[in-house]
C-alpha cells in the first residue's frame, strides 16, 4: 500500500492559490454570510448564466438584502421560471422581517409572463404564513390546477389562525389521500377537538385510505386524552402490522396511552418488551405510575433508569417528584430534590419548586412549603402558589390561603380556580360575606367557573356528560333511575351528602339535587349499566373530583361489587372495595 506525500509548502500553497469560479462557490460563499465574497466570484465569472444568477440573486436574499437582490434580478439578461419563483419566494421567506415585501411577492407574482404550481403555492404559502388566511383563500380560488400541497397550505392557514370550521369545509371539499387525513386528525388533536379527530380517523378507514404513521400517533395521544382504550388498542394493533411498533418513540406515545387509559398492565408490559430504552420511555412509565398514585413502583423504576446507566431529565424529576407528593413520601421526596443538582446536575425549575411545595402542603407542612417558595432560585409562578393554595384548603389554613390567593389573583386575574378555592375556604368557614364579595368580583370581571365534565367510552363511543344537564343524554331517564337507585343503597352503608360542595346560597334539598347529579356521578351510573361485569369502568373528568363524589364513588364500589377507575384533572382514582388508591390524599 502506498501514500501521497504533500510537502507542507505545497499543501500551504494550495489553500492560498486563486481558486477557479463557479457557480457552487457563489451559493457556499452565501451561505456562509460572505455575500461580497460570493459577488466577487460572480463578477469573475466569464460567462454568467442564468443559473449564475440565480445563484447570486438568492444569496443576497439569505444575507438580508433584498434590494440588491431586486436590483440583479432587473438586469438579468434572461429569466427562467426558477428566477421568478426564487424573487417571490426570497419575498415570501422575509416578508415580516421586511416592510411590505409580502406586498412586493404579489406584485413580481402579477409580473410573471407564465406562473407554475410552484408560484401559486409559494405565493399562497406566504399569505398562510404571514397569518393572511383570506387574502391566500382569494388566490387559492383563481388558481388552476391545485395541487395537494396547495390544498393543505390552505387547511394549515386555517387552523393557525382557529378557523377550525372553515378547514373542515376545506377539508370535506378535497380530492385526498392518506396526507390531507393526518393532517386534519393532527388538527384536531392539537386545538382540542378530540371527539371530531376520533370520528374522522374511524371515517378515513371506512373510506379505505390506510391510515399512515402521523395519523395512528395523532389518535394515539387522543386516545390517551379522553381515555378511550377500545380505541388505542386498535391503533396499538395497526403500528404492530405496519411494523411501526418497534420505533422508542412509538413505545413511549403506547406507555402513555396505555397509562392515561388505566392499563398500568399493558403500559408496563409495552415498557419491558423494549430493551433499549431510552429518557423518553423511562419518563412515560415513571409519569403513568405517578399519575396512578404507585409511589413506591414510580421510584423503583427511577432507580432502575439510574442503574441501566440512563441519565434522569427535568420531566424525570417532575415524574419522581410527583410521586413522592401524592402518596405522601416527604423524606423521600426531600432527597431526591436535594439530589437534583448535586447529584444528577440537573437545575430545579419552577415545575420541580411545585411538586415539593406540593409534597410539603400535602403533608401538612405548610410554613416549610412557604420558606421554601421564599427561598427558590428561580421566581415563584402561578404553579407554585397554586401548589400552597390547595394545601391551605386541605388544612383549612384560611390565614395563609389569603396571602396567597391574592398571589395568585395577581399572576392569573382570569382563573376562576383560584376564586373558587377560596370560595370554598370561606365556605368551610361560615364566611358568607367574604365568599359573595368575591363571587360578586368574578361577575363584575365576566368570570365564571368552568362546568364539570365527565366521559365514557362505552361500544367504542364515548359518551359525555354535564354536571346538572342529565337531559341532554337519550338515555338520560333509564339514567336519573340508576342514579337514584345508587342513592338510596350508598344512603343505607353510611353514605351523607356533603352541601359543602354546593353554592351556599340554595336549600339544603336543593343542594342534595346537585351533587346527585354532578358530571362523575352520571358517567358512573352510565358506567354500571352499560359496563359487563367484571370489566373496570373507567372514566374521565375535566376537572378535580369533589370531595362528595369521592366520598359516594367509594361506597358505590363497595355496594356494586365493581371497580372504578376515575381520571380527573390532577390524578387517578381506583375505586375498589369501599377505598381508593390515592388514600384520599388528594
Amino acid at each position: 500500500m502506498s501514500f501521497l506525500f504533500i510537502p507542507r509548502r505545497t499543501y500551504s500553497a494550495a489553500l492560498t492559490a486563486p481558486f477557479s469560479c463557479s457557480n457552487s462557490q457563489i451559493s457556499y460563499f452565501a451561505r456562509c454570510g460572505q455575500i461580497d465574497r460570493a459577488r466577487q466570484v460572480f463578477e469573475q465569472l466569464p460567462d454568467k448564466t442564468v443559473v449564475s444568477w440565480n445563484a447570486i440573486v438568492a444569496g443576497y436574499f439569505q444575507n438580508n438584502e433584498p434590494r440588491e437582490a431586486r436590483k440583479l434580478f432587473d438586469h438579468m439578461p434572461e429569466r427562467n421560471t426558477i428566477s421568478w419563483n426564487g424573487l417571490i419566494s426570497g419575498y415570501v421567506k422575509n416578508g415580516m422581517t421586511w416592510e411590505g415585501r409580502l406586498k412586493e411577492a404579489r406584485e413580481i407574482f402579477d409580473e410573471m409572463p407564465e406562473r407554475n404550481v410552484v408560484a401559486w403555492t409559494t405565493m399562497i404559502n406566504g399569505y398562510v404564513i404571514h397569518d393572511k388566511v383570506d387574502l391566500a383563500r382569494k388566490l387559492f380560488e383563481v388558481m388552476p390546477g391545485k395541487n395537494e400541497v396547495t390544498w393543505t397550505a390552505m387547511l394549515m392557514g386555517y387552523t393557525r389562525s382557529g378557523r377550525i370550521e372553515e378547514a373542515a369545509e376545506l377539508f370535506d371539499a378535497m380530492q385526498k389521500d392518506d396526507v390531507p387525513w393526518s393532517s386534519m386528525i393532527k388538527v384536531y388533536e392539537r386545538k382540542g377537538f378530540e371527539l371530531e379527530a376520533l370520528s374522522l380517523f374511524r371515517l378515513m378507514q371506512l373510506q379505505g385510505i390506510r391510515p399512515n404513521f402521523p395519523s395512528m400517533i395523532s389518535t394515539l395521544s387522543v386516545c390517551g386524552s379522553l381515555a378511550t382504550l377500545n380505541h388505542g388498542r386498535e391503533v396499538h394493533a395497526q403500528l404492530v402490522r405496519s411494523l411501526f411498533d418497534c420505533d422508542v418513540y412509538v413505545c413511549s406515545v403506547l406507555i402513555t396511552m396505555y397509562m392515561k387509559c388505566g392499563d398500568l398492565v399493558n403500559g408496563k408490559r409495552v415498557f419491558d418488551r423494549f430493551t433499549s430504552k431510552d429518557t423518553v420511555m423511562w419518563n412515560s412509565i415513571i409519569t403513568g405510575y405517578a399519575q396512578h398514585g404507585l409511589g413506591k413502583e414510580a421510584l423503583q423504576v427511577f432507580y432502575d433508569m439510574v442503574s441501566s446507566g440512563v441519565p434522569p431529565d427535568e420531566v424525570t424529576f417532575i415524574g419522581v417528584l410527583s410521586a413522592c407528593s401524592y402518596t405522601g413520601r416527604v423524606k423521600e421526596g426531600l432527597q431526591l430534590f436535594e439530589s437534583m443538582k448535586s447529584k444528577y446536575l440537573v437545575n430545579p425549575k419552577t415545575e420541580h419548586y411545585s411538586c415539593v411545595v406540593d409534597l410539603l402542603g400535602r403533608a401538612g407542612k405548610l410554613n416549610e412549603a412557604m420558606n421554601l417558595i421564599r427561598d427558590m432560585s428561580v421566581e415563584a409562578d402561578a404553579c407554585v402558589w397554586g401548589a400552597l393554595l390547595g394545601a391551605c384548603r386541605i388544612h383549612n389554613r384560611l390565614d395563609m390561603a389569603e396571602v396567597v390567593a391574592k398571589k395568585l389573583l395577581l399572576l392569573e386575574p382570569e382563573n376562576t380556580g383560584h376564586y373558587i378555592l377560596l370560595s370554598n375556604i370561606y365556605s368551610s368557614q361560615g364566611r358568607w360575606r367574604d365568599v359573595a364579595a368575591l363571587r360578586s368580583n368574578m361577575r363584575v370581571q365576566s368570570l365564571s367557573k368552568s362546568p364539570g365534565c365527565s366521559w365514557i367510552e362505552v361500544e367504542k363511543k364515548v359518551h359525555t356528560f354535564t354536571g346538572g344537564d342529565i337531559t341532554s343524554h337519550p338515555e338520560h331517564a333509564v339514567i336519573l333511575r340508576m342514579v337514584e337507585k345508587l342513592d338510596g343503597l350508598i344512603i343505607e352503608v353510611g353514605y351523607s351528602p356533603d352541601g359543602s360542595f354546593v353554592l351556599h346560597d340554595v336549600e339544603e334539598e336543593e343542594k342534595v339535587h346537585n351533587l346527585r347529579h354532578h358530571s362523575e356521578k352520571l358517567a358512573v351510573a352510565y358506567g354500571i349499566l352499560k359496563v359487563p361485569k367484571g370489566m373496570p369502568i373507567r372514566i374521565m373528568k375535566n376537572l378535580r373530583v369533589c370531595g362528595d363524589c369521592h366520598a359516594a364513588i367509594k361506597l358505590i364500589a363497595k355496594v356494586t361489587e365493581r371497580e372504578i377507575v376515575l381520571r380527573d384533572a390532577n390524578r387517578f382514582h381506583h375505586f375498589k372495595d369501599g377505598s381508593c388508591s390515592c388514600g384520599d390524599y388528594w
